[in-house]
């Protein structure tokens, strides 16, 4: 059997190619080459073996040839039975008594060497008239001090063994009748082969092998002077193919081969045409709704980004070092791409959100690639400070990283509602809803001496999309008046607070409704 080595995997969504290259030795003619071990997972339909060009051999045939084999010496796997790993522990402690008790019997047998030295000395010394009975007592007493508590300690231990051996011996016939002889599937490449000339040739292979991801994940750094910000792309591998992938070429794929399994169940849609009541000609029914603001800052660059209409691009990176990826179901973070790039800070607060005044840096994307929509580790000057999330980003698009709340700042909002009916009924009468919005600013550091903050408030307004509904800002109630109000209704103030100040914000606005229009 020819091993052939793991030297290029790419990873996609839910599986991973997994790509196999070595020299092996050839006979001129037709001849079977037998390649593995392999996993067992490998997908028959996706399997790919060719040679290289210009070497006169080529692959005329290629199958996965799976079998059942005994399972190798060792401890038990992840999926084995409690009663099967109980054998094994009992082996294992039989194992190391038996070193135990042949460790006690080497002692020992030295001691009885001593003993007999000892013995013989005393013999030779009595007999030529040289007796030293002092010495004698003194040395038989140390040797007896060091055998009588290993001799216990042997006893205790064959007792020990006894036990063990009887314990493992009911382990082993439970076992044999609750479990057959554990078995584990194995799997090889079956290779027709035609070669012109006898050598070597260089054989790729490549299959397609299930229980194999990766997901995106960030490293983002916001610099000490604040005006840079260092974000590093990384990647979680995980994989439980069978096989450990050891220095290989690692490429990540967003690629969905799933999706091709199954085309798209089409029905016809059925559209009924009907004559308005009366009453809905008469009346317009609204209602409020929410809709986010996509866009971050200025447009992206010329770069095309996936959709459908052009056939959604699969994006591709590569792990620019060889990298090791263990079979142990754990993720292994994988380091992609890095860069660093100038941003724009700003503190800024969304009061009807939430009332934390969050740092949050503006920065484009230099990393020669798009970012994927993954978890972002956020480090500021103090450590790690938190994590968020990182939407989608093109090459060149201008994107936001929220790098935690500052403690130095407390925002307090309350509201209030007013609703009144204006005008003749059936002729002009109207609906004004008011509503007063009154947001308190606190800095509470109260150093002295310490440089002024800036912080930026953001309030929104409804907008109208029919004739019927007005919405107008009251101006003289707005203490002080935005500084900007755009066309998504978002009024944004900017304040520069000393330490210890406090500053009070007014918003007011009318939304007018005609008597025809219901749901306000």
């Amino acid at each position: 059997m020819t091993a052939l080595p793991v030297t290029a995997v790419t990873c996609m969504e839910d599986r991973a190619q997994v790509e196999r290259a070595g020299e092996v030795v050839l006979a001129a003619g037709v001849g079977r080459l037998r390649v593995g071990p392999v996993t067992p997972l490998t997908a028959d339909r996706s399997l790919r073996a060719d040679f290289a060009a210009g070497t006169g051999a080529r692959v005329v045939d290629a199958r996965v040839v799976r079998r059942y084999t005994p399972v190798p010496p060792g401890e038990p796997g992840v999926d084995a039975s409690a009663l099967r790993r109980e054998v094994h522990e009992l082996e294992q402690e039989l194992a190391d008594a038996e070193l135990l008790r042949q460790r006690l019997d080497s002692t020992l047998a030295v001691i009885a060497q001593a003993r007999t030295d000892l013995h013989r000395d005393i013999a030779q010394g009595a007999g030529g008239g040289d007796a030293d009975p002092e010495r004698w007592a003194d040395r038989l007493d140390r040797v007896e001090s060091e055998a009588e508590p290993r001799i216990a300690e042997r006893h205790k231990l064959r007792r020990r063994l006894h036990d063990i051996t009887t314990e493992l011996r009911e382990a082993r016939r439970a076992l044999e009748v609750i479990e057959s002889d554990e078995q584990e599937l194995t799997a090889y490449l079956d290779l027709v082969v035609e070669a012109d000339r006898d050598g070597t040739a260089e054989l790729r292979v490549t299959a397609l092998v299930p229980c194999a991801l990766w997901r995106p994940a960030y490293r983002a750094t916001l610099a000490a002077d604040r005006r840079t910000v260092r974000l590093e792309t990384d990647a979680f591998v995980w994989q439980e193919t069978g096989e450990d992938w050891t220095g290989v070429r690692l490429t990540l794929s967003t690629a969905r081969p799933t999706l091709a399994a199954t085309p798209p169940v089409l029905s016809d849609d059925v559209i009924t045409l009907r004559e308005r009541s009366a009453e809905e000609r008469r009346t317009v029914e609204v209602d409020l709704r929410e809709e986010e603001i996509r866009s971050v800052g200025s447009p992206a660059a010329d770069a095309p980004l996936p959709g459908p209409d052009d056939g959604g691009d699969v994006r591709v990176l590569h792990a620019p070092h060889p990298v090791t990826v263990p079979s142990d179901r754990r993720p292994h973070r994988v380091h992609l791409t890095a860069f660093t790039a100038a941003c724009e800070v700003e503190n800024t607060c969304a009061p009807e959100l939430s009332p934390l005044v969050v740092t949050v840096a503006r920065l484009t994307n230099d990393a020669g690639h798009v970012l994927l929509a993954g978890p972002v580790d956020l480090v500021r000057g103090s450590g790690l400070v938190g994590r968020g999330t990182l939407e989608f980003a093109g090459a060149g698009e201008e994107f936001e990283i929220a790098f935690g709340s500052e403690d130095t700042f407390r925002v307090v909002r309350h509201t209030e509602e007013s609703r009144e009916t204006t005008g003749l009924a059936a002729i002009n009468q109207r609906t004004v809803l008011t509503r007063r919005v009154r947001l308190f600013v606190s800095r509470l550091d109260a150093r002295t001496g310490a440089p002024e903050q800036t912080v930026t408030l953001r309030e929104r307004v409804p907008v109208s999309e029919v004739s019927a509904v007005d919405v107008d800002l009251r101006t003289a109630d707005c203490r002080p008046a935005p500084d900007t109000l755009d066309s998504e209704g978002i009024a944004r103030w900017t304040l520069s607070l000393a330490p210890g100040e406090h500053r009070e914000i007014a918003l007011a606005y009318d939304i007018t409704a005609a008597s025809s229009v219901t749901g306000l």
